[in-house]
């Protein structure tokens, strides 16, 4: 019987406080940078717990819009948006180098990263902005979009994501969190949703299309309120599926 493995990683650093109980079921984490929350004593603290669970350590760049947890789109210069992400970036490697971590990977947060997904040229700004990490950093990316498309072709290195507790939409777009049916929050939901993605690069959308999708890593929010509920199920319940979490 094939056995198949997949990388978790989840959101953190954003004042949940829950790291320290989801760790230990996850394999990487994208760290808040400042952006849309966090600051260095937070990074600080997120890092140390990473690096005790050896976890792989990735960058959570976002708009710098902490009034609206970067979840909406910022009317902001191109020349503002590059120094914001770079500075955002210099402040993570600063606390990496202090704690001697490697930076593993790059995941955009929230507006940041649907919007790069479909335009191109906020993907293109994005991409000038990290461009300095081509060499060093994966990027986390949806799968069939146009961020992907653009790293691919200027030489990153790219991990294709899909969202374990978001459903989907038939262009492959995440159901809006202003709708009822954004999230999956039990987590009998959620193995039932992710399986199909490990085992057969497919996706169930809302309504009823199965759509191929490659995932190398799934995320689950760390501030959805059933994330541990839901990691310590998919602990228990992927080893008996044949899916072993990448550590």
């Amino acid at each position: 019987m094939d056995t198949f493995s997949i990388d978790i990683n989840c959101d953190v650093g954003e004042g949940v406080g829950n790291e320290a109980d989801i760790f230990p079921y996850i394999s990487s984490c994208n760290i808040a940078c400042g952006g849309h929350a966090g600051d260095k004593e937070t990074m600080l603290k997120i890092t140390s717990l990473a690096k005790q669970h050896t976890i792989k350590v990735g960058s959570h760049p976002s708009y710098p819009d902490k009034a609206n947890f970067g979840r909406e789109v910022m009317d902001i210069s191109n020349r503002d948006l590059i120094q914001s992400i770079k500075q955002q970036l210099s402040d993570f490697d600063e606390v990496l180098e202090q704690q001697g971590i490697h930076l593993h990977h790059i995941k955009a947060h929230g507006a940041l990263y649907n919007k790069t997904a479909k335009d191109e040229d906020v993907a293109k700004i994005y991409l000038e902005a990290i461009n300095d990490y081509k060499e060093r950093a994966i990027l986390y990316v949806p799968f069939g979009s146009v961020i992907a498309e653009q790293a691919v072709a200027r030489g990153f290195k790219v991990w294709f994501e899909a969202f374990a507790d978001r459903n989907y939409n038939s262009d492959l777009s995440l159901v809006s969190r202003k709708q009822e049916n954004a999230l999956i929050e039990e987590p009998e939901g959620v193995l039932k949703h992710i399986l199909p993605i490990i085992k057969k690069s497919e996706v169930l959308t809302v309504d009823g299309r199965l759509l191929k999708i490659q995932a190398d890593t799934l995320c689950i929010h760390g501030d959805t309120v059933s994330a541990l509920k839901i990691l310590t199920y998919l602990s228990k319940q992927l080893p008996q599926k044949q899916v072993r979490i990448q550590k």
